[in-house]
């Protein structure tokens, strides 16, 4: 039988962060470093690289549907509080897909080719193993669509 005194919100903070550190330590106890101790800063950035940097566009995407566009019942609204997928849409002049080496972090999007260098910091966390590019070569274009990591998902995604 549970005793309900014990249920305070300073135990239940120790109970969460007991459950969220053996969680974290489960994953691989072999690593020096969890990937959140390691910041994202400019360690990726070359700065003696002399390629020059490709345009590049950042688009905030949401999913509607019906009863967002008539009725207005989901809560969302046309705020980036609301939007779920980020879009990069990268502009690559005489560039074929097979020279594209594109690597994205939580927080950081290195895109390298031949004869462009892309460093990106990204306005908004993402989720880097949740992602999709595609190479549209008569655009000479990548669009990157990267599903974002929200604080507040459980209230603005109902």
């Amino acid at each position: 039988m549970l005793n309900l005194c014990f249920l305070s919100p300073f135990f239940l903070f120790l109970v969460f962060n007991m459950v969220a550190s053996t969680s974290i330590m489960e994953k691989n106890c072999k690593d020096i470093w969890s990937e959140d101790e390691v910041e994202e800063s400019c360690q990726y950035e070359d700065l003696a690289d002399p390629r020059p940097q490709p345009e590049y566009e950042i688009i905030l995407k949401q999913c509607v549907g019906t009863e967002d566009l008539f009725l207005g019942l989901s809560g969302k609204n046309p705020s980036s509080m609301c939007c779920e997928f980020m879009q990069v849409k990268i502009q690559l002049p005489d560039t074929k897909s097979s020279d594209v080496v594109l690597d994205v972090k939580e927080k950081f999007l290195d895109l390298r080719t031949p004869k462009y260098k892309l460093g990106l910091h990204l306005p908004h966390p993402i989720h880097s193993q949740e992602g999709k590019a595609q190479f549209f070569s008569e655009r000479e274009e990548l669009e990157v669509t990267l599903l974002m990591k929200r604080p507040l998902d459980l209230i603005n995604m109902q």
